[in-house]
């Protein structure tokens, strides 16, 4: 098997970022925590141990948002290694739920409608429909609603 410079084989990434080990490790520590003062029957090391796992979901989120955790799917064999800085972080990833609850990688809106010196509308309904990157007459999934297939 042919191995890159990294040592693993090609297309093969295991996402091993700043952020997973982090988010990681925190998580770990809060579970031990938690489990170790269940055990124990102490109620606010419960707590604590609880606290530090929705901590550590916020600290990766945190550190992806920054740069420090990567895209979905396998990086560039130059970009694999785990202290390697994300720079496409500031845009958004596609697909990506954090970069979109931080709003990252938003469509932008259609533009207003404008009326014309005729009074009219410039701005056609089929067109001021297509929103957030969604064709007009598009159902779920993509399929064709009725109208568009009676249109064509």
């Amino acid at each position: 098997m042919n191995r890159t410079d990294s040592g693993h084989a090609p297309g093969h990434d295991h996402g091993h970022t700043v952020a997973g080990w982090t988010g990681t490790g925190m998580a770990l520590a809060g579970s031990v925590a938690a489990g170790g003062s269940m055990v124990a029957a102490w109620y606010p090391g419960l707590a604590l141990g609880a606290g530090l796992v929705a901590l550590s979901a916020c600290t990766t989120w945190v550190l992806h948002l920054a740069g420090w955790g990567k895209p979905g799917g396998p990086r560039p064999p130059v970009e694999r290694g785990w202290r390697v800085r994300d720079r496409s972080a500031a845009q958004g990833h596609p697909g990506c739920v954090g970069c979109r609850l931080a709003g990252r990688g938003r469509r932008t809106a259609a533009p207003a409608a404008t009326t014309s010196a005729a009074g009219t509308p410039a701005v056609a309904p089929a067109a001021a429909a297509a929103t957030d990157g969604v064709l007009p007459g598009a159902g779920v999934y993509g399929e064709r609603s009725a109208e568009t297939e009676a249109a064509l």
